[in-house]
């Protein structure tokens, strides 16, 4: 038996030694366990190996099923584990927060602008954003890191190699694959707490007051003006803050419209949309890679400060960076009182929102 427990001990240092993983050495001990078992079948009484690795089989048997019952000890232990850590998940969906999230989001708690009150709201807030896009994509990230409860996502566009210079939620390996679908499991790599909503399909207006519905806060991160006065209708209409970013090669631009609290809405500011020519798509004037990534973090802050209430958010207001001399600027805004969304036409979307 001396013998037997030496060669077990022998075999797992030199498997350490060697780098054998755990299971491999464990399976080592258990093919020597077996052989010996088999000796004392095998071979007849008073066999100099049954004698020199105990006298029957029956002790090795016991020691075997010994060894069986903590195997299934420790994995009952680890499974207990597991689902005592699955339970506080499902508590913190109500507001409160497991030990892992406390830690998680530690540096926004300390910070006395956000608190735990602040990241509490986070956690029960819904954000839509439109396209998973140059904006998009570091406005999602950032908003699931954050700890963003419920995410929206619409989008009926495919990733594609001409996006990857920029829309930093995709990957190669995405190519072809809805940018909703990419930017979803992105989110859930990065946050498996934040429940995320993908869309795969074009933002119409037949769907728009209905989705929208169902959300606090928008964020847009569209290319064109058609979507774009579109997602302006529907947040005036239902009282919802809408943050709205642009690029244009290396300039970027970022403003939350509001009209619901007397402030302008996009359509105050671009009342029509330009000729056809005048505004290039990235596609056809380019863009700087990084630049999506400045504003789309930026419009992830002026989310994160209208859902906690931090600092002051750039209602009435528009940034503008330019990325080739490194300066930004800002522009106040006003409302039109002609305004066909929000003014002397539009006050009934004012009236019911704040109603």
């Amino acid at each position: 038996m001396i013998l037997v427990l030496v060669m077990a001990a022998g075999l797992w240092g030199l498997g350490a030694v060697l780098g054998v993983p755990r299971n491999l050495r464990w399976t080592m001990i258990g093919l020597l366990w077996l052989a010996v078992v088999l000796l004392h079948l095998v071979l007849p009484d008073g066999h100099s190996l049954r004698m020199a690795t105990g006298t029957t089989a029956g002790f090795w048997l016991i020691l075997g099923g010994c060894a069986v019952l903590i195997m299934v000890y420790r994995a009952g232990l680890r499974w207990l584990k597991v689902k005592a850590q699955a339970g506080p998940a499902h508590v913190a969906n109500s507001g409160t927060f497991s030990d892992a999230e406390l830690e998680r989001y530690a540096r926004h708690i300390v910070l006395r602008e956000i608190g735990g009150p602040g990241q509490k709201a986070m956690k029960q807030a819904r954000v839509l954003v439109i396209g998973a896009g140059g904006l998009g994509s570091p406005a999602l990230l950032y908003l699931a890191a954050a700890g963003v409860g419920t995410i929206g996502v619409i989008d009926d566009d495919d990733v594609d190699n001409s996006n990857l210079q920029r829309q930093v939620i995709h990957r190669d390996t995405d190519i072809g694959l809805p940018k909703v679908k990419s930017a979803a499991v992105a989110m859930k790599a990065q946050n498996p707490s934040v429940d995320v909503r993908p869309y795969q399909r074009r933002l119409t207006p037949e769907i728009a007051d209905e989705l929208f519905a169902d959300y606090d806060l928008i964020l847009d991160g569209t290319d064109n003006f058609e979507t774009r006065y579109l997602v302006n209708r529907a947040a005036a209409a239902q009282g919802k803050p809408l943050i709205s970013g642009a690029l244009s090669q290396w300039e970027g631009q970022l403003s939350v419209f509001d009209p619901a609290r007397g402030t302008p809405c996009y359509q105050c500011i671009f009342p029509d949309a330009p000729a056809a020519g005048l505004a290039p798509s990235c596609a056809e004037a380019g863009v700087l890679g990084p630049l999506p990534g400045v504003v789309g973090a930026m419009m992830a802050v002026e989310a994160v400060k209208l859902i906690t209430g931090a600092g002051e958010a750039l209602r009435a207001e528009m940034l503008i960076y330019d990325a080739l001399y490194g300066e930004s600027r800002k522009i106040t805004l006003k409302s039109r009182p002609d305004c066909p969304v929000c003014g002397a036409k539009g006050e009934h979307h004012d009236q019911s929102a704040a109603g």
